[in-house]
């Protein structure tokens, strides 16, 4: 496993100036398309959290990816984060900065039941604006979040310090 996690790691493409000039985009998709690989990642993101999480919420759009698989292998649902006017129900919002904006999320009113225990992930942290807010949506409906997980984390950023400072969480490459 250790090879193929390694692997992984080789395929993260670095893509300058995107989606602006000044911006280092980390694209996994050269790592999605390696089956040994992403089994990999969801395996090495899933080892943490066996146990002890109810669902797994993910942020639009890789967030959807690495959620679902996650979800899928501690067999558990997952729920999406969306932009404004993605989602069909009732919802509730949040805006946010970006390391390059300002954006908003939704999620649907129903999604958590009170108390249950839900793990946040996304395919990375950079500045921790997108991760603090779903945390906020997950509080405000109900949910308490067990920790948040991410295949990359942009240390030179400090997304985790817009994190709860008691919250566990997962990075599997820190770059």
């Amino acid at each position: 496993m250790k090879e193929s996690i390694q692997k992984a790691r080789s395929l993260i493409r670095d893509v300058p100036d995107f989606p602006k000039p000044g911006i280092l985009f980390r694209d996994v998709t050269p790592m999605l398309r390696d089956k040994d690989a992403m089994r990999a990642v969801t395996l090495a993101l899933a080892e943490p959290w066996a146990g002890e999480v109810d669902l797994v919420c993910g942020m639009e759009s890789r967030g959807f990816i690495f959620g679902t698989l996650l979800a899928d292998q501690l067999g558990c649902g997952f729920i999406p984060v969306r932009k404004p006017g993605k989602l069909p129900f009732k919802t509730e919002s949040v805006s946010y900065g970006l390391e390059y904006g300002t954006d908003q999320l939704e999620i649907h009113l129903d999604a958590v039941k009170p108390g249950e225990r839900v793990l946040i992930c996304d395919d990375l942290i950079a500045t921790g604006g997108t991760a603090a807010a779903t945390h906020t949506l997950i509080e405000r409906i109900g949910g308490k979040v067990a920790g948040f997980s991410f295949v990359i984390e942009l240390s030179e950023l400090e997304g985790r310090k817009k994190l709860p400072k008691d919250a566990q969480v997962h990075s599997l490459f820190i770059l």
